[in-house]
């Protein structure tokens, strides 16, 4: 158990002896019933901003998909392995979750790099570079933008962009896009800002980014 890295194991013992003895019993029920989450939230994997944490979850409350920059992929059944796509496809046939938010934050660093093609990791990696051109649509928006976006805001402008962006790549999934036209799911939108810990909703109305209150 040395190699183990130590804050884990803290973690756990923390875990055993809290959380998991305090609710037991629902753990139980999940392990012998299986899971049943209503709301899928595909977020970064950003260590700061975890969803499980940011909105309190009980086991089994939610389910989550996480990547680089919470972006979700266009439909595209090529035969090669799509992570997010096939968690998503689980979650909505599967587990027939009826609510699907995608979470973006603040001072997300795929996105800052995204900004900065020419920096790392963007350059070397064989994978980040590739999945970051996800962006490229939200980028041409950003800079299309009328007024023009101020340099120091076009990171925030630009993260909430790619939530609208992911939201309209889930309506291209056909098991999301009949479902949602027979009201039986729904898209949502928010941002999480790290700092001080507000959240934002993405209003469908006004297709702008609120505060969320109290």
């Amino acid at each position: 158990m040395k190699l183990f890295p130590p804050p884990l194991l803290r973690g756990y013992r923390d875990f055993k002896s809290g959380r998991f003895a305090s609710q037991r019993a629902a753990y139980r029920t999940l392990a012998e019933e299986g899971q049943s989450p209503k709301v899928l939230v595909i977020a970064c994997c950003d260590s700061r901003a975890a969803p499980e944490t940011i909105f309190s979850a009980a086991p089994g409350e939610i389910f989550v998909i996480r990547n680089v920059a919470n972006l979700v992929p266009p439909y595209r059944p090529d035969g090669e392995y799509h992570a997010t796509s096939a968690a998503l496809e689980f979650a909505v046939q599967a587990l027939k979750v009826q609510h699907i938010l995608v979470l973006g934050h603040g001072r997300c660093g795929g996105v800052k790099a995204a900004l900065q093609p020419d920096s790392a990791p963007l350059s070397p990696g064989d994978f980040i570079g590739r999945w970051m051109e996800l962006l490229d649509p939200a980028l041409t928006a950003l800079d299309a933008a009328e007024p023009p976006v101020e340099p120091v805001e076009r990171q925030t402008a630009l993260e909430r962009i790619a939530i609208r962006q992911s939201i309209e790549n889930l309506r291209s999934f056909p098991c999301v896009s009949i479902l949602e036209r027979q009201g039986r799911l729904t898209l949502h939108g928010a941002w999480f800002d790290i700092a001080d810990g507000d959240l934002w909703v993405f209003d469908r109305e006004t297709e702008r980014f609120r505060p969320f209150d109290d």
